[in-house]
């Protein structure tokens, strides 16, 4: 199973775009802070990962401020020439 649920503020929008095939798309940063325990122990947790959303999700997320504050849904993937992890955003909703 792949399904990631991240709350996080996005710090970075790029403008709306479209795919070849015409679907609105949107690159965003996302960073997210928080306190986990691992091993029994607490560990504060800092980063920053790249996001994409697509149709719906892309143009209702390209009209939200940078620094608001999301709980969003989706799936890891690996760009075909990339090598960095991307979270593709299936659902979002205000934390």
């Amino acid at each position: 199973m792949n399904h990631t649920d991240l709350t996080a503020c996005i710090a970075e929008l790029s403008a709306l775009r479209y795919t070849p095939a015409g679907l609105p798309a949107l690159d965003l940063m996302l960073e997210h802070s928080s306190q986990q325990t691992e091993a029994g122990h607490p560990r504060q947790v800092n980063l920053k990962i790249r996001a994409l959303a697509l149709g719906n999700q892309a143009e209702r997320l390209s009209r939200q401020a940078v620094g608001s504050r999301w709980r969003f849904q989706g799936f890891l993937a690996t760009p075909r020439q990339g090598r960095s992890v991307v979270l593709h955003i299936q659902e979002f909703q205000q934390d």
